[in-house]
This record gives C-alpha cells, structure tokens and sequence, in this order.
C-alpha cells in the first residue's frame, strides 16, 4: 500500500483529502471535546500526547489558512526544531534531558494509554492514518507565524526554564520590557495632570511606577502563576481612576490637589487589592473560573481599549503635524515593517512604539529650535487664566502641546531617588470609592486569566492547574497592595500586551523577565529616567495610546481564537456585549447634560464626571456614586453581559471554548508541569495541603 519513501508515496485519487472534522480542530486549540467518536480522552485533556500520523502533515491549518508541516514522530516525542544540531541551544538540550526522554509515553501509560516502548522507528517509515476514533490530543497550535498566536513552545528562541547564559537572558529580557514600554509609562502621563500635578509629581510617579513593577513581577514570577508575565500599571485601572479623580468633592480643593486625590485613590486599590487577594487564596477564584471563557474575556478586554476613544485622537488633533506623524510611524514600523531582521531580529515590530516616539521626538525638537512653535511676546509659563493678550491666548495651547521644551522636568529631577511607601502622605479610606475598585479588580482578574491561557500555550509545556491560577490572582491583590501602599495611582496586574511581546519576541525564558526586572527597578533609582519620560510631550503620549488602546482592544478579541469564532450565538454574544458596553455608558455620561452646559473639566475628561449628573439620584449618596460610576464604565457592562448570555445560552464546550486547564492529580505525575508551575525553595510544601493554591 505504500512504498519506503513517504514523499513517493501514491495518493488515492478517488478519495480526496477530508478536511479537518471540529473536534480535532478544537483539540488542537486545547479544548477536551465530550460526545461520541472520541472515547479515548484522556482524564485531564492536556497531559496525553499520542503519536501524530505523518499522513496528516499536510491538514488545513484553519487559523493561519495554509497547510501546517507536521514534523516525524519518534517514540511519541517531537523533534524540537528543524534545525541542524549545531544550531540546536544547550539549555533546551539540558532541559529536556532532566524531564526525562520518554515524557510524552510515560504520560500517556499514566494516563490509561498503551505506548510502544520498544526500538524507535525510521523516520521515512510512514505510519498508519489514525482513523477519527483515535484520540490526538495536544493543546498547542502546530505552527508558529510572525504573529504567534499559533505557535508552538519548540520554536521559541528561549523556553519557559531555559538559562542560555546572562548576556543573552540581559539582552532578551531588556528587550522585552522596552517593546513595553507603553504600557509602563503611560498611565502615569494622564492621571498625574488630571490630578493637579506637576511635572516634578510626574516624573515622581513614574519612577514609583517602574520600581513597583519590577518588584511585583519577580514576586509574580517566583510565587504567582511563574510565568513570564511582566506586572505594571494595567489600563484597566484608568477609568475608575479618572472618575475617582474627577469626583464632585475634589473641584473646590485649595492646596495640593494631587497629594490629596492621590490618597484617596491609595485607599481605594489597597481595599480592593485585599479582596484580590483574597479572592485568589480563599479558593474562590477556582469556582470563579467555571464563569470566564473566551467569550467572557475577548468583550471585556476588547472594551477597556475602545472606551478611551474620546481622549485619543481628540488630544492628538492639538497637534496634528507631530501626533498623526507619530501614529503613522508607529503604524509603518508594526505593520509594512515587520518583517524586515536586522542581525536576525524584527527591529521594526518589536520596537514599533520607542523608535516612533524616538523619531518624532527628534523632529519635533528641530521645529522647537527653528522656531516653528514661538510666538512674539507669549509664554508657556504663565497660567491661561492670567494671559491678557488675545494672540497669545490663541496659541498658548499650540506651544505646550507642540513644543518640546515646556517641560523642565527633567532638569529638575535628582539623579538619585529612592520610592519609599506612604510618599504621598497616609491613605485615606472611602467605601464608595473602594467598592468600585472592588469590581475592577474583579475584572483585571478575568483579564489576567486570558493572559494565563494564552500564555501558557506559548511557553510552557501545559496549561496551569486551576490552583496555579489561584495563586497567581491571590498573588496579584498583594501585588496591588504593594503598588496602593507606594502609590503609582493604579493597580498592579498582568499586562495583557505582553502576550504579544512573548509571541513577537519569542523569549519566553522566565530568567530572562527577572533579570528585566532587575534593570527596570535600578533604572527606577535615577531620578532623571523618571524625569525625561515625563518630559514626553503631551500629544505624543496621545498618538502612542491610540496605538496601544487599538493594540489592547484587537489582543482582547483574539482569545476568540480559542473558541468557534464563526458560530451565531457567539458573534451575538460578543457583539451585544460590545454594543451596550458602549451605548448604556454613554447614556448615563450623557444624562443630564444640556449642549449649552460650561462644564469646568475639559471634554476628554467630561464622561467621567457621571457622579454628578447621572440617573442613580436615591437619597443615598453613596449608592448613587457606585452605580453611576460602576455603569458608567465600559469594562463592567460588557464584563456583566458578557458573563450573564455566556453562562446561560445553550452551548457546547466545543463551541463556547471552554478553557481547559491541566488537572492537578495528572499535572502531579507530569515532571515537566511540576518544574513549570512548582514553588522554589520548598515553600510549596507549606501549601501543599491547600489544595486551591497549588499543583
């Protein structure tokens, strides 16, 4: 039936090739499909994975649309790479030796599956096609494109546990927090100026943001999920920053409005962060999971970036020469770029954000010098409501968004300075305030449940347990505490950007995050790092979160990849999620606002100023301040959809996307999962019998 020669093999003519069926599709996107025809699953649906037949090579791949090379199989084991062994790193090599070699058959005999032990076959052997009642399990995607989503751990450059040496792990791991930076500092550059803050105050947060991040995620990373996730200041916090900031009681403030508002906003993410925390180590999270699915996550993630429309461009049109120039770069350099190496790396893609910001900047520091932005007899100095001159109150405007040297911040700042806790004075404790902190943590913790899932699948060997995700969530509340306690405005949690650094950078060495974490809190230490990026102006900051707003929102979408994203009742699920979380929000920041109203904040600020104006008007003043807030919010009304039409529209698992997470009784036999997800140092025993917070 078939000669010696695989590629010579004869095809039949009268049978041609049957596409993929849905349940094999789904297995391979990690799902553990239950219905008739597939018997053999294994009981945790991650740990097994049979031999994969060469006559199957050339399937479908149904996301990248093109055939998908499946490499030979020898005793169950697929080759790492296809590159020569000369080109093969050492530190895989090591690794896979300490797992052991036979990993897939032990897991399969553990598992109830029969495994050839004996002499390994001939790779030009062809085997036997598996009929559509054998069981192919395996939670990774097969092929790895520029994108990554569909890649497959073997084709990282660096793996979960490698340590291919310090001057690589340095190079990678700085790279990867600079293709972040963004998300690290960008958050800081709105809500400082919507406090009342000066440049010195910015520059003071930012540094305060850099050093609690790099804490947080080595914390993340030896006691959290342990995966190279980096923890910052997520844009999940900035809207209920924004509408705790701009507060009905905080207008009349005389003095230092920044302190003031700061503290309140320490009160509120360090109560909130508790309930995280205890949400994670009480067990709680592992029932809450049974909720968050790809259809839950994908509108809810999807929603914090699209809700900041009306502060992004609105903000670059201030200064469209620079901002749109900025936006365009940043677009060229991600997009027609991307593919372009130098010395073997994407430059262009992974360094899309600072060589954007970098080249605008230069530019318009050239217009500042040649006087493109100075206007006779004005001064950027003195306040708008103290100009007399009708010509200067006309580009007063145009000079601080356009001109590059407004800010002296950088001038101003220490070469040296230690973020201490409690900098900004004692947290003050409201429980209005906190309890909407309380529901946006509950929803930074659906967004780091994605990152986990995805994650995972890009650098690890399985999927966690569900009590390694507990323990991530617990870990991540103290985390907040920390970040409430020190102050940088915001919560600590899992960037979800980062999922997209792994996959274009394809470093997914957890030594090589640390190692950034390291330089990222020395670099917090210098006062000047702080005070040049406060020095960005602020119409570059706009033209960079439009990009990373549109980058947050099509990364949350994308955990629809995971579920049947062609199947009407998720394409309604997800669409009425996103339609209400846009239109109910803007009917309460719309109600009770006539056209002609003077509003005293400006118009990128105004929907979130609800509490004043919204339709919650009880006699408690408390209750109509959460409510209007809280539905005001975009995240929690897609969140609330969401979750209710997801849970309780009929559906398959196959069809939902059901995450799968790796049994804990199987993922205990496995040596692999165990090196992946165990605590170091031995603190695992102290939780081994909590069950909910570990293996």
């Amino acid at each position: 039936m078939s000669s010696s020669d695989p590629k010579t093999r004869p095809k039949p003519v009268t049978r041609p090739p049957a596409p993929v069926p849905p349940s094999s599709w789904a297995k391979r996107t990690g799902f553990k499909p239950k219905f008739s025809g597939e018997t053999n699953a294994s009981d945790s649906g991650q740990i097994a994975l049979p031999p994969r037949s060469r006559e199957n090579e050339n399937q479908p791949d149904l996301e990248a649309g093109r055939a998908r090379p499946v490499p030979p199989v020898v005793n169950g084991e697929q080759p790492v790479s296809e590159k020569g062994p000369a080109e093969k790193d050492q530190s895989v090599k090591k690794r896979r030796e300490a797992d052991g070699t036979n990993k897939g058959s032990s897991a399969a005999a553990a598992n109830g599956h029969t495994v050839n032990n004996g002499a390994a076959p001939q790779p030009q052997q062809p085997t036997r096609r598996p009929s559509r009642n054998e069981d192919v399990v395996d939670v990774l995607p097969q092929n790895v494109d520029d994108e990554g989503f569909v890649g497959r751990h073997s084709h990282m450059k660096y793996e979960l546990r490698d340590t291919p040496g310090l001057v690589p792990i340095g190079l990678y791991g700085f790279q990867h927090y600079l293709s972040m930076l963004g998300s690290l500092i960008l958050i800081p550059l709105v809500i400082v100026p919507a406090m009342g803050g000066t440049y010195e105050d910015t520059a003071n947060v930012v540094s305060t943001v850099l050093f609690v991040s790099g804490v947080t995620t080595l914390l993340h990373s030896f006691f959290g999920s342990r995966l190279p996730l980096i923890q910052g200041s997520s844009f999940v916090f900035l809207a209920p920053a924004l509408a705790i900031i701009n507060s009905p009681e905080f207008r009349g403030l005389n003095g230092n409005n920044f302190k003031h508002i700061m503290k309140e906003l320490q009160g509120a993410i360090i109560i909130a962060s508790a309930f995280q925390a205890l949400l994670g180590y009480s067990g709680l999270m592992s029932l809450f999971l049974r909720l968050i699915n790809p259809v839950v996550v994908a509108p809810t993630v999807a929603a914090v970036g699209i809700s900041f429309y009306s502060y992004g461009f609105p903000q670059v049109g201030n200064c469209l020469e620079i901002g749109a120039v900025q936006i365009l770069l940043v677009i060229i350099f991600s997009l027609y770029l991307r593919k372009i190496s130098v010395l073997g790396h994407r430059i262009f893609l992974i360094y899309a954000v600072p060589l954007g910001l970098v080249i605008t900047w230069a530019a318009a520091f050239l217009l500042t010098e040649a006087g493109a932005y100075s206007y006779k007899g004005c001064d950027t100095n003195i306040p708008s409501s103290n100009i007399v001159s009708e010509h200067c109150r006309k580009h007063v405007s145009r000079m601080k968004h356009c001109r590059v040297d407004t800010s002296h911040a950088f001038k101003s700042s220490p070469w040296f300075r230690f973020p201490y806790p409690l900098q900004w004075g004692t947290p003050v404790f409201h429980w209005k305030m906190a309890i909407v902190m309380c529901v946006v943590s509950l929803i930074a913790s659906v967004d780091s449940v994605g990152s986990y899932h995805a994650s995972s699948l890009l650098v690890s060997s399985r999927p966690p347990t569900p009590g390694v995700v507990s323990r991530g969530i617990g870990l991540e509340g103290l985390s907040s505490i920390l970040a409430g306690l020190w102050g940088t405005g915001t919560g600590s949690t899992t960037l979800t950007e980062n999922v997209h650094t792994i996959a274009v950078t394809k470093m997914g060495s957890r030594r090589a995050v640390e190692l950034g974490a390291c330089v990222l809190i020395v670099l917090s230490l210098v006062g000047k790092v702080g005070g040049f990026i406060a020095s960005i102006p602020e119409v570059m900051v706009a033209a960079l979160l439009c990009f990373m707003w549109a980058m947050l929102a099509a990364l949350g979408l994308s955990n629809l990849r995971y579920s049947e994203a062609g199947s009407s009742r998720n394409i309604i699920i997800v669409g009425l999620s996103l339609f209400f979380s846009l239109s109910i929000p803007a009917y309460f920041q719309q109600y009770g606002i006539s056209p002609n109203s003077n509003l005293s904040v400006p118009s990128y600020f105004q929907p979130y100023i609800v509490t004043s104006h919204g339709p919650f008007r009880t006699k408690y003043e408390g209750v109509n301040y959460i409510m209007n807030t809280l539905l005001s919010l975009h995240m929690v009304i897609a969140f609330i959809v969401a979750v209710i039409l997801d849970n309780t529209v009929p559906g398959s698992r196959q069809e939902r996307g059901v995450y799968v997470w790796s049994e804990s009784e199987a993922a205990r036999r496995e040596p692999a999962v165990v090196k992946d997800y165990e605590l170091p140092f031995r603190v695992g025993r102290i939780f081994r019998w909590v069950k909910w917070v570990g293996l």
